[in-house]
């Protein structure tokens, strides 16, 4: 089993930057993909960023350029940084993790199975 437990959010104001992070405990392996996905009252959970073992990213076009997604694998820690952030990012923001499989879509909630409890970004 795995733990991931995230930290990091909070209030910003429109433009302003935050760094999330995600401490994965447990039965954790270094070739799990790792992601942050993001959710609104009402709305399906929307993949971010992932990352995968060799550092190989994918992002959603909405926060290209704006957002990057790092690991370190000895902290065995996944981070999020923020930039030029708009209301519209306001959400929970949750880490995930799973084993890779072929063809997995790594923006996809239902590509994993470990997730943290989440923490709330609000940018006004």
């Amino acid at each position: 089993h795995v733990q991931l437990v995230e930290s990091g959010g909070g209030s910003v104001q429109t433009g302003g930057s935050l760094r999330l992070s995600c401490v994965a405990s447990g039965h954790t392996k270094d070739n799990y993909y790792m992601a942050w996905f993001r959710q609104t009252p009402g709305k399906e959970r929307e993949g971010v960023a992932a990352i995968d073992s060799d550092g190989r990213t994918t992002y959603v076009e909405s926060v290209k350029g704006r957002f990057t997604i790092s690991r370190d694998s000895a902290k065995s820690t996944v981070y999020l940084e923020m930039s030029s952030l708009k209301p519209e990012d306001t959400a929970m923001y949750y880490c995930a993790a799973a084993p890779p499989t072929a063809a997995m879509q790594v923006l996809a909630k239902d590509s994993y199975k470990y997730w943290g409890q989440g923490t709330q970004v609000t940018v006004s």
